[in-house]
């Protein structure tokens, strides 16, 4: 069985990769993921893992190289975060277009300027159509269990895809939680050994990621959408095989007292658990609450959050990133999109907040709730709270 013990978030995440026996990381340290590679490298160091750790000059160089590395065969990671994924931003969409199933852990952060450490989503959101898998964890037992599950769906035969796992900075990445640590031979019986087909081959060269013109680019793009939505059941079935193995149980989004709820909360990442917190005040207050928290960023799981939501009369949604420009923030779009053709039109209110690491309390999520119950009709571009004036 596995070991529980209380670990740095990305300690653990890091753990994970060892044990799924990945064979090339490649990553530039930036703040606040630096301590998820910078384990990794001790552990091969140390002869724990036998991978080869590529240290490069750049985010830019890091993800190149686990381009090239994960389409010779090899199991391939690498993290990174902020303006280092900014710094990747062209090179994300090549890894899904061409189908390579490497994994990536992004720390998030704000992006500058100003200059800003602290975690919301600015730095993810602008990423969420670079074709890949994208999972948000909530704790450092999901950080570690999506990681091992994430190697598993990216070599999937019917997916070959990048995955990439979204943690929030500093507020899950550095704190000590506990975690059952999945011991190797329970990894080695849920993860097989990678068995991917080199696509790069010395004896055999091809070229990759040749030009492709009108007559052809079309079809390649809908092949490949078609494949990240078809990740969707793959991952269900990985879901009841970690569950079955494990028994912790993981699904597209989570929900939390919604049974008569006159208004559900959407959340996201590590705050989450400071929503499931006010709800339970707001329940004690006699506001009948409830929580939908997306754990499936992309592809975006509709059919599973209207039939959560389904016949909840108001709904809040917290975004993490400022969409200047836009009436909501991404979070919402999909809510509202999701909703537009649907024959029950609830009402939902867009809320930016903890931008730049701002405090999210439970007095956010009730003044949340609060607004969105008293029917406040938002026509400016977002409602931006902040406990200093709560």
């Amino acid at each position: 069985m596995g070991l529980r013990t209380g670990i740095e978030v990305s300690l653990a995440l890091a753990e994970a990769v060892g044990l799924s026996r990945a064979d090339v990381i490649a990553a530039y340290p930036i703040t606040p993921q630096t301590h998820i590679v910078e384990h990794l490298a001790e552990m091969v160091a140390e002869g724990r893992l036998d991978a080869e750790y590529v240290a490069v000059e750049s985010e830019h160089s890091a993800i190149s190289a686990c381009l090239g590395s994960a389409a010779a065969g090899a199991r391939t990671f690498t993290a990174t975060a902020s303006q280092g994924l900014a710094f990747m931003h062209e090179i994300l969409f090549i890894a899904s277009s061409m189908r390579l199933p490497l994994v990536m852990a992004v720390a998030n952060r704000t992006l500058s300027s100003p200059i800003n450490i602290l975690a919301d989503h600015s730095d993810i959101m602008p990423e969420r159509d670079i074709g890949w898998v994208q999972l948000f964890a909530e704790n450092g037992q999901e950080a570690h269990d999506l990681t091992l599950q994430a190697f598993k769906l990216a070599e999937d035969s019917q997916v070959l895809l990048p995955v990439l796992i979204s943690l929030d900075g500093f507020f899950l990445s550095h704190m000590i939680e506990p975690v059952t640590l999945i011991s190797q031979e329970e990894a080695d019986a849920f993860l097989s050994p990678c068995t991917l087909k080199p696509r790069l081959d010395p004896a055999e060269p091809r070229t990759l990621g040749a030009l492709g013109g009108p007559e052809v680019y079309t079809e390649v793009k809908q092949q490949q959408n078609e494949a990240l939505c078809g990740a969707v059941p793959v991952l269900e079935k990985i879901w009841n095989e970690f569950s079955g193995q494990f028994g912790r149980s993981y699904r597209s989004l989570e929900t939390y007292r919604l049974d008569n709820a006159e208004i559900a909360l959407i959340t996201m990442g590590a705050v989450s658990e400071t929503a499931r917190s006010s709800v339970d005040q707001l329940r004690e207050r006699g506001i009948r609450a409830g929580l939908v928290r997306i754990r499936l960023w992309r592809p975006f799981p509709v059919r599973e959050l209207l039939s959560s939501l389904d016949p909840i009369p108001c709904i809040a949604v917290l975004d993490r990133m400022l969409s200047p420009g836009s009436v909501n923030g991404p979070v919402a779009l999909e809510v509202k999109s999701a909703f537009y053709q649907h024959s029950r039109q609830p009402r939902i209110n867009c809320f930016v907040a903890g931008l730049g690491g701002r405090e999210l309390s439970r007095r956010t999520f009730i003044e949340m709730v609060n607004r969105s119950l008293a029917g406040e009709s938002h026509d400016t571009p977002s409602i931006h709270l902040d406990v200093r004036h709560a």
